[in-house]
């Protein structure tokens, strides 16, 4: 069985080392990292991944992750790409699913079965 592959994007240097723990303990995964919505779009174009995790606001440059997730979607080579949201806020969530993204999570129920059901989907 080929590992999955999952692209995080925007998160800072302790919560990627916490959801990268968290998806390796839960999954057998490979966590790739972007900083920026350029580098995870050419990411994105030069190798496929199973599932991509953008942070509500990105670390470096502050972008809004539902600006990224707009741009995957609009982008005919990515449109398909399966992509969450990661926010506790659900209003957050609402929009980014109303973007054409899967239901996402955040970081204070990373934890929880739910969140395990959500990524299962794409990573099992």
């Amino acid at each position: 069985m080929t590992r999955k592959r999952v692209l995080d994007v925007g998160n800072c240097d302790l919560d990627h080392a916490t959801l990268g723990g968290m998806l390796a303990r839960s999954f057998d995964v490979e966590v790739m990292r972007a900083h920026t919505a350029d580098e995870s779009l050419d990411l994105l174009r030069e190798q496929p991944v199973d599932l991509v995790l953008v942070n509500r606001v990105l670390d470096r440059d502050e972008t809004e992750g539902i600006d990224l997730i707009r741009r995957i979607k609009a982008d005919p080579e990515l449109a398909s790409q399966p992509v969450m949201l990661v926010t506790n806020f659900p209003e957050h969530q609402e929009a980014a699913v109303r973007e054409g993204a899967e239901f996402g999570f955040g970081k204070r129920a990373l934890d929880a079965p739910e969140t395990s059901r959500r990524l299962a989907r794409f990573l099992q």
